[in-house]
C-alpha cells in the first residue's frame, strides 16, 4: 500500500476545532466535502479518517493509542485493519489529527 504523506502542514478547522492533515492517499482530502459531512460527534476523537466509496465520503473517528477512552478498534494503530476490512480496495482516503498548537 502506498501512502502519500504531506510535507507541509495543512491546517483546517471544523466546528471550531483545528486539525492538521497527516496523510492524503490518492488525493482523498477534499475540504468542502468534509465540511458537508462533519458532525460534532467527531470532535471527541484525536484523528478523523475519511474514505471514499462510490462517490460518497465516510468519516470515522480514532483515538491516539495512549488515550484512555480508546478501545482496541478505535486506536489509530488499527487504521490499516480498518482500511482493509471496511473500505473499498484502492480507495482514496485521508487522515487529519487534532491540532494542539
Amino acid at each position: 500500500m502506498v501512502h502519500y504523506y504531506v510535507s507541509e502542514v495543512i491546517a483546517v478547522e471544523f466546528l471550531g476545532q483545528r486539525y492538521e492533515l497527516v496523510l492524503d492517499h490518492k488525493e482523498g482530502f477534499q475540504e468542502e466535502a468534509i465540511e458537508e459531512r462533519f458532525s460534532d460527534i467527531l470532535l471527541k476523537y484525536d484523528f478523523i479518517v475519511g474514505d471514499w466509496g462510490f462517490g460518497q465520503l465516510r468519516l470515522k473517528g480514532f483515538y491516539d493509542d495512549q488515550n484512555q477512552k480508546a478501545t482496541f478498534d478505535t486506536k489509530i494503530s488499527t487504521l490499516e485493519d480498518y482500511l482493509y476490512e471496511y473500505c473499498n480496495f484502492g480507495c482514496s482516503y485521508f487522515v487529519i489529527k487534532k491540532f494542539d498548537g
